[in-house]
């Protein structure tokens, strides 16, 4: 970030009095460009609006539950309306801070972002993909929403805003669609089947011309959080079996992994339900003939 603002005076950083420590190179050396409000989300998006109306380019960054659920009036009037080109940049998707619980857990920010009109919303999954989108879109004049987690999946490959990556591909009749740090259990939970695997860092623009490619095939949408789902739905030609988060509060406890493993979205449940899928024996009423754990969700989507 101390990058980008020495070659753009345009950038600033509002935050919400979360990893402040981490950008001290950045307070001293452009102390006049880091505001942090504290613990006022709201606040922090109507401010970045009022900057950006200036031709300043904010960064807000905070916790993602604060800032997108709980400021979506802002988001949506202040920002979007408008078109003010701010980035909204989130620690903590989905169940990144497990031992807090519910009130910690984003899972509704990108299923209410992506409906509201011109703004873009990409979930990278590792350090890298990260600095390759921030590079190329934080001036792109269009708001935009960087989902972060401290959770990487530690593979590696180059990614493109608005475009998807093969990941693999195996001419196999079944092809899982994911994004984000979920990609580390997908992989493993895809090993010797024959799966195809598409990678989403993009969730809206969507890259339908990718999943036109594999329309043949049966889609499998594994994701820890609303909104790929429904972004594949819109451009599938089938049906589409979601694994995903269940219809109910998680108020289990632990670490990131307990609450997959609590949920269904461990490597070891995806692949029973992927299985399922390819001995077709996943039925169209929206349940799969496998038992997920504690009322983990898998449903099905009929064109």
């Amino acid at each position: 970030m101390t990058e980008l603002a020495e070659t753009d005076e345009r950038v600033v950083l509002v935050f919400g009095d979360i990893s402040v420590f981490l950008f001290e190179p950045f307070t001293r050396r452009f102390p006049a460009r880091f505001l942090n409000l504290g613990i006022c989300e709201n606040t922090l998006i109507s401010v970045a609006a009022g900057l950006a109306s200036q031709g300043y380019i904010p960064f807000v960054h905070t916790i993602a539950p604060f800032v997108t659920e709980r400021c979506l009036e802002q988001i949506k009037l202040d920002v979007g309306y408008n078109g003010f080109p701010i980035n909204i940049v989130t620690c903590g998707a989905t169940y990144d801070y497990a031992w807090d619980g519910p009130t910690h857990q984003a899972i509704a920010d990108i299923g209410a972002l992506r409906l509201l009109p011109g703004i873009e919303i990409v979930q990278p999954g590792t350090r890298e993909e990260t600095d390759q989108l921030i590079r190329t879109r934080y001036a792109s004049g269009t708001p935009t929403y960087f989902r972060l987690s401290d959770h990487p999946h530690g593979a590696s490959h180059a990614v493109e805003f608005g475009r998807g990556n093969v990941v693999r591909d195996v001419g196999g009749p079944v092809t899982v669609v994911t994004a984000g740090p979920i990609l580390a259990n997908v992989l493993p939970a895809v090993e010797a089947l024959p799966v195809n695997v598409l990678y989403y860092s993009t969730i809206k623009p969507f890259d339908d011309e990718l999943l036109k490619r594999y329309a043949h095939t049966r889609l499998v949408v594994v994701h820890d959080a609303t909104g790929l789902f429904e972004q594949v739905c819109e451009h599938a030609a089938g049906p589409v079996t979601r694994i995903g988060l269940p219809d109910r509060f998680v108020s289990c406890y632990g670490t990131i992994q307990d609450v997959r493993r609590e949920v269904g979205l461990d490597s070891e449940h995806i692949r029973q339900e992927v299985t399922a899928v390819l001995h077709g024996t996943a039925t169209q009423t929206g349940r799969p003939r496998v038992s997920p754990p504690h009322g983990s969700a898998a449903h099905v989507k009929v064109a």
